[in-house]
Order: structure tokens, then C-alpha cells, then sequence
């Protein structure tokens, strides 16, 4: 253990940790992901560990910026003195990161997402909700394939921390949706991003059990499930939201209504585009009582609508995202498994990377395809199930 002291006025109240918090004595304080609120809460770490501390071999990218922190004193003359005095930051890789547009931390973005919407606060719940919302319509911007893959892969595996990963996942596929095909203004793209990540902000507690839950839903499980839309509006009202679309679109997005766009208020647009992209992502998620479906039958589901017509918003969402989107796999006419990297071309064509060979067999090293060429054209959609392989998400994200 390699503990370096803290500088707790680096510490951002309101924002889980970046890294494990431990006292000089090298005692556990706080784990990595724990938020600390308030300047008491603080102030009664500092009691119990005296000084603050991190562990260098715990503390990843933090400890690495605290080098490169070091590193520029030295060369710039710096005094002795202050190098002596230099205390790790939190937070200071993820901040640089954010200025920078740096690639997401996506498991700390789940983290997020999942702690504030399952116990938001008056007091905090603005800043850190636009901060979060902020942060993924930038990703969204720089990288949307990168941000597909991402959301759709953990969509596929993700249990524990189910509703806070939904929520970022349609909240990001409809900002995209959006801009690509509906050609909203970036007004009304926001305010759709914001409704998206806090339409289930009522039950976020009651997703991420049910979808551990093996077990029917009890009468008040249902009757949680039909009334959250109207006491999610309830709730942000509450929490200082006073925009009438953003509310609209929440208390609607759970409406089955079908028909032309045009023919909606704004809010009931953005409550449309929020329910197709809500059945789709919902039906590539596991469950303790189902597993995902293949990534076409989610599209599908959200292609047509309740009469069984093709639904304007279900169309746009599929001709953004293509038949096979970043994060699903697919079978190859070589016989070949692959996951895809980005989007192609055209709808049926992406660009993937094998992972299992004709033989059913890892490849080890992912091999890029083009699958606009006739040799590697895509058959269909595999199932994440079937995919007998552990794949890295940040080294598919590195081919994107």
C-alpha cells in the first residue's frame, strides 16, 4: 500500500468518488462511488482518519494525473516547498477529462446515473442532473458511434444498475434521433435528452428489482409501474423543474399513441420518440425471468406501432441507429460471428470486428470487416446469449 496524502478541497460534494478514500493508517473510509454531500459528512471522514489519503495502486487515472502534475513542477522550477506540499486531487483526471472532451468513463457514468435518480435531492438534484445530461449530449456530439456501442453493449449484460443505464441509453438514442432524422432544433434536442434521462426517475429503485426479480410483479409492484410516469412528473416538480414540454413529455412518454408527429404538441413528440426508444432498449436488456432479444426484434418491436403500422418515430429511430447497431452482434455470410463497431454506409451494412471464426471459435485479436463487401455481407442478428465470449468494452471502443 502507497497511500498519498488527499487534498480535500478537491473533494466535489455531490459527485461520487473516483477513487477508494482511506486514512493515514491506511483504514477504509469511503469506497470508490461513495458521494459525499455535505461539508459535515466531510468533516466527520477527516475525524475518524485524521488525513485523508489514497492508495497510488488503487487510485488509476487520478494517480496518474497527480504525476503528470509533479512532472510539470519539476520542469518548471517549482520550489521544493511546494512540490513537498502537492496533495492528490479527485476528481482532477475526470474534470480534465470533461474540459477536454476525453472518452467516457462509462462505468462511472452508471454509477452517476444510477445514484441520482435512485435518492435525488432537492438541494443538488439541478447541478448534478444537468452535469450528467451535459456530459452525454457532448459524447453524443464527438463520438455517437462510440456512445452506441457503449450503451448498447452494457444494455445487453447490465442487472444491477439496470435503470440508470436505460435511461442514459434512451436519452442518448433520442438526442441522436433527433438531430440525424427529425432535424430538431438543439433546444427541443435537449429538453428531449432531459426528459429521456429522468422519465423513470419515480421507480429507479423499482427497475433495477424487477430486473433481478425471477418472480411475477405483486398488484403494487404493477400499480407502481402504470402510475410512475405521472409521479415522475410529480417528483421533478418537486425538484425544481418548472419546464411544461420536459414535464409534458415525462407524464406522456408512457402513452400509447400512434399517428403523424405533426399532429402532436412538442411535449407529445418528444413523449412519442422517448416510448419507441423505451421498447427498444428495454427489449435488449436482461432479465431474471427472460433473457435479451436479438437487436432486429427490438427494432422491430419499435418500428411498428400499436396498430401495426410504421410508426414515424420507430422509423427514424432505426434509419439513426441501422438495422444492426454499434453493441449487437451478427452472423456473417463466412460464417463468422462479430460485433458491431460503428455505423456503415446504409442500414444493413456496419462496420464490425470478429470475434468467433466459422469454427465457433475466440479469435483473440478482433479482425475489422467491412460488410459492404460481398464476402462479409451480414446475414442476421445473434444474440448476446449466444455469444460464448468475454469481450473488453474499452477494447471494442478503441476501434471505433
Amino acid at each position: 500500500m502507497n497511500l498519498v496524502a488527499l487534498n480535500i478541497e478537491s473533494i466535489q460534494l455531490g459527485s461520487p468518488l473516483p477513487f477508494i478514500l482511506r486514512g493515514a493508517d491506511g483504514v477504509l473510509l469511503a469506497q470508490k462511488g461513495y458521494v459525499i454531500r455535505t461539508r459535515n459528512e466531510l468533516d466527520v471522514l477527516l475525524s475518524r482518519g485524521l488525513q485523508l489519503c489514497v492508495d497510488t495502486d488503487e487510485s488509476g487515472d487520478s494517480h496518474r494525473a497527480y504525476l503528470a502534475q509533479l512532472q510539470q513542477m519539476l520542469m518548471s522550477d517549482t520550489s521544493l516547498g511546494q512540490i513537498a506540499s502537492m496533495k492528490i486531487s479527485a476528481g482532477a483526471q475526470s474534470s480534465r477529462d470533461r474540459a477536454e472532451g476525453g472518452p467516457p468513463d462509462w462505468p462511472g457514468l452508471q454509477l452517476r446515473a444510477t445514484q441520482l435518480l435512485r435518492a435525488p435531492q432537492a438541494h443538488d438534484f439541478p447541478d448534478r442532473f444537468d452535469a450528467l445530461h451535459r456530459e452525454l449530449a457532448l459524447h453524443c456530439r464527438q463520438s455517437p458511434d462510440a456512445v452506441l456501442l457503449a450503451l448498447i453493449y452494457l444494455s445487453g449484460h447490465e442487472t444491477r444498475q439496470y435503470s440508470g443505464t436505460h435511461a442514459m441509453l434512451v436519452a442518448c438514442v433520442c438526442m441522436l434521433v433527433a438531430v440525424e432524422q427529425l432535424r430538431w432544433p438543439v433546444e427541443r434536442v435537449m429538453r428531449t435528452g432531459r426528459a429521456a434521462l429522468s422519465m423513470n426517475i419515480a421507480m429507479t429503485a423499482l427497475q433495477d428489482q424487477l430486473a433481478v426479480q425471477a418472480q411475477p410483479l405483486t398488484s403494487d409492484q404493477i400499480a407502481a409501474v402504470e402510475s410512475h410516469a405521472a409521479r415522475s412528473e410529480t417528483l421533478l416538480r418537486q425538484l425544481g423543474v418548472h419546464d411544461p414540454v420536459w414535464l409534458e413529455a415525462v407524464r406522456c412518454h408512457h402513452h400509447r399513441s400512434p399517428g403523424p408527429l405533426a399532429d402532436k404538441s412538442e411535449g407529445e413528440q418528444i413523449a412519442r420518440l422517448i416510448q419507441r426508444a423505451d421498447v427498444f432498449g428495454a427489449r435488449l436488456a436482461p432479465r431474471a425471468s427472460r433473457a435479451p432479444m436479438p437487436v432486429t426484434a427490438a427494432m422491430q418491436a419499435s418500428y411498428y406501432d400499436e396498430s401495426h403500422q410504421v410508426d414515424e418515430a420507430g422509423s427514424a429511430l432505426v434509419k439513426t441507429l441501422g438495422v444492426y447497431p454499434p453493441g449487437a452482434f451478427v452472423r456473417l455470410v463466412s460464417q463468422e460471428i462479430a460485433v458491431t463497431l460503428r455505423r456503415g454506409g446504409s442500414a444493413t451494412t456496419p462496420r464490425v470486428a470478429v470475434v468467433l471464426n466459422r469454427n465457433g471459435m475466440p479469435t483473440g485479436e478482433l479482425i475489422p470487416r467491412d460488410t459492404a463487401q460481398p464476402a462479409w455481407k451480414v446475414t442476421g442478428a445473434i444474440a448476446q446469449r449466444d455469444v460464448r465470449v468475454q469481450l473488453q468494452l474499452n477494447r471494442l471502443l478503441s476501434l471505433v
